[in-house]
């Protein structure tokens, strides 16, 4: 983050200065107090089950000297009996205030900005987006999956002057958050990856889905200044005429009329895919070394923001031959006496889909999944394991094990073994697994099968 002053803050913010120190300036801004040292502003959220204000006199015993705040109950009394000052500027919701900070930061910046989201695969995207345009920009991404309305902010204060480009994800599970989020980004370029079923539970349907995606379209720059939508064709929802607005169109997919068309598919499972990509007479010959079908559409994505931001198609593929993914996604370990795919991340009914793809095009002496629960997929749950169950059945996957209540469904389909919880799995994994298997492991992320990734490592 570059200085910038109390005034700013102040400014941006709305806030009132009701203490004051020395420091004039910060160079950073921090919401984890574990984080937090000298030259940060801390902000203090009073969550459900916390409240960050309690931290404040601890971040000032680090050297911080600059928080925001929406009270002052407790921790200010302590501060004035240590004989403390700090620059207390206070807002009626800091959240809401360190996204107007971060709107006002990131417009300050000379910097191209891009937004992605969708219902599977953005962050994927977003992580292929940074690799195209770091060949030739100095590019900035979010943190981890940080990708909310807290996480979204502190990825944008870590942006220094001289970031070109900015490559934001934004995740939600109600209306109005890509709204709210793609509001503070105002992108250049928006991305749509796809309209899938994640949220169903809290959006209703996928009409529900898309009008929540497309809220992002609404605070693209509009087309006279460059704005652009970028997305994945489908037939259903993602089309140029259900997309249309003040913003040029660039559709990606497979069909022969996308304006950037993905062909020529090779699938090596674990160890990556091939694809050909074509655009506007350019053609590439890509290498990708992320597993999957379906990401060569997502690194098709990719391709064409960095062809509209002056990024050859050819260039582009060199960036993404050396692409790595963030977190646990699909990814793979050479565990004591299997092989494992841990894309323990998140799960849907299409990236479970996905992911068996990939386990059954690897090469394994024997291919085994464990999966687990998918959350908030609303009233079709059930049917929606059950569709994925009898799809490990269709394409063949050796054995399926599947661990928690909604698994159920997926084992009965699949034939496979049930267990009731990971505990459960865990106490008879030995007797499953053989040596020499290829294991994926699977599942929305509150289920916590990392702790089966780690017990297969050392099996």
């Amino acid at each position: 983050m570059r200085r910038t002053s109390i005034e700013e803050i102040l400014a941006a913010t709305g806030g009132r200065l009701i203490q004051k120190s020395e420091e004039k300036f910060i160079t950073g801004v921090r919401h984890d107090s574990r984080e937090t040292s000298a030259g940060h502003m801390f902000v203090a959220i009073a969550g459900e089950n916390r409240d960050g204000h309690m931290y404040i006199p601890a971040v000032v015993e680090k050297g911080c000297r600059t928080v925001l705040v929406s009270h002052t109950e407790g921790w200010l009394a302590e501060l004035d009996d240590a004989g403390q000052s700090v620059n207390a500027i206070l807002v009626e919701d800091t959240a809401a205030a360190m996204g107007k900070l971060a709107a006002w930061y990131l417009s300050s910046l000379d910097i191209r900005r891009v937004a992605v989201t969708g219902s599977v695969g953005k962050t994927s995207t977003r992580d292929m987006i940074y690799y195209v345009l770091s060949g030739k920009y100095r590019c900035g991404r979010n943190l981890k999956n940080y990708n909310n309305n807290i996480g979204l902010p502190i990825s944008i204060f870590r942006f220094d002057e001289d970031t070109e480009a900015a490559v934001l994800e934004m995740g939600m599970d109600a209306f109005g958050e890509i709204d709210y989020l793609s509001g503070i980004v105002k992108p250049e370029i928006g991305v749509i990856t796809n309209v899938g079923i994640a949220h169903m539970e809290k959006l209703g349907s996928r009409e529900g889905i898309f009008k929540a995606k497309m809220e992002l379209a609404g605070n693209i720059t509009p087309k006279a200044e460059g704005g652009t939508l970028v997305f994945a064709g489908d037939e259903d929802f993602l089309t140029k005429a259900k997309t249309a607005g003040d913003y040029e169109q660039i559709e990606i997919g497979i069909k022969k009329d996308a304006d950037l068309v993905i062909s020529d598919i090779d699938d090596f499972g674990i160890e990556g895919i091939k694809f050909t990509a074509v655009c506007n007479g350019e053609k590439a010959e890509v290498r990708l070394p992320v597993p999957g079908r379906h990401n060569a559409v997502n690194a098709g994505l990719a391709l064409a923001v960095g062809k509209r931001l002056g990024v050859s198609l050819r260039e582009g593929a060199a960036c993404l031959a050396g692409a790595e993914l963030t977190g646990s996604r699909l990814k793979k370990i050479e565990g004591k006496n299997v092989t494992i795919i841990d894309d323990t991340y998140n799960a849907n009914p299409d990236s479970m889909k996905s992911a068996l793809d990939v386990l059954k095009n690897s090469r394994a002496k024997r291919r085994v999944a464990i999966l687990g629960d998918m959350f908030e997929l609303g009233e079709e749950e059930e049917r929606l394991h059950r569709e994925v169950g009898l799809y490990a059945k269709n394409i063949g996957i050796d054995r399926v094990l599947c661990i928690g209540t909604l698994a159920a469904e997926i084992s009965a389909a699949a034939a496979g073994t049930h267990f009731p919880d990971r505990e459960s799995f865990l106490s008879r994994m030995g007797d499953y697994i053989r040596e020499g298997d290829m294991v994926m492991v699977k599942a929305s992320r509150g289920m916590g099968l990392e702790k089966i990734v780690e017990a297969l490592e050392t099996l």
